[in-house]
């Protein structure tokens, strides 16, 4: 449970950090619904790896 928090988290973490990001060079003119799905996939895949690492980050024992 605790991990499903943390995935949607981190998504909505890296939609906002997405979101602050100019993107009108990159895409064509009038091509809206692109430019909204790429930073949907993208936001998908930052809060994905942003989550693996915090899991896994968590989850080291340090030994002396």
């Amino acid at each position: 449970m605790i991990k499903v928090v943390i995935y949607i988290l981190s998504v909505l973490v890296s939609m906002f950090a997405v979101s602050g990001i100019n993107f009108n060079n990159v895409f064509k003119k009038n091509h809206i619904w692109e430019a909204r799905i790429f930073i949907v996939i993208i936001s998908l895949i930052m809060g994905y790896l942003l989550a693996e690492f915090i899991i896994n980050f968590s989850s080291i024992n340090i030994i002396n």
